[in-house]
Parts: C-alpha cells; structure tokens; sequence
C-alpha cells in the first residue's frame, strides 16, 4: 500500500478532484494549508484598500489518499494532468510506504481496510 500526498494550489483542486473521481479513486482527505516556496505570491490589499503587500505565504490545498500498489501511477498521472501549468509553485506529490492499514469500523486489515 502507497500513501499519495499532493500539495496543490487551491485554483486546481476542483479540478483535480473532478479527474480522481473519473478515474475511480474512492476517498481521499483534504485539508487546506498555507506554504512558503518557488510559487508566486498573492498582492493582498490593507483593510480600506490603501495598500497593498505581498503574503508570505500561498493558499495550498493537501489532498491525501491511501491506495493498493497497482493504483499509485494511475492517480499520480491523474493529478499531474490537473494540476501542473509547468511553472514553479505548482505544488509538490508525495509517495510513501504504508504499512499496515485497518478499517475501524469493520476492523478490516490491510488492501481490504482501504474498500
């Protein structure tokens, strides 16, 4: 088992859940974030609209999924397809090892926990 991790501009996660969906992925978990990297900085304006300055940090969303060995190029591909405009700051895919997986509810174990 494979646990993907994407860090995405928060502009591509509808898109990039809409192509994670078409591809058959199940669940995934997403939460919102903020970074610092190689991406372009919002211009933010001052309360009323007098001022303006850049934000140390980008909106970025982290979307995580477990899945079986087999399924990892499948949903690697489908994220890049919907979230790289191939410039800087896109975002980052993490893949890591999981392992041992178990379901709470059926107290499934393993390939079984992630259906």
């Amino acid at each position: 088992m494979k646990r993907i991790e994407a860090i995405v501009h928060v502009d591509k996660l509808w898109g990039v859940n809409e192509k994670l969906k078409e591809i058959g992925l199940k669940g995934c978990t997403i939460t919102d974030g903020k970074g610092r990297g190689k991406g372009e900085k919002p211009v933010l304006e001052s309360g009323r609209g007098t001022g303006k300055y850049t934000s140390e940090f980008s909106a970025r969303a982290n979307l995580s999924t477990v899945v079986d060995d087999s399924e990892v190029d499948k949903i690697v591909k489908a994220i890049l397809d919907a979230a790289s405009t191939g410039s800087p700051g896109d975002g980052k895919i993490f893949i890591t090892t999981v392992a041992e997986a178990i379901d709470i509810g059926t107290q499934k174990r393993g390939n079984e926990a992630l259906h």
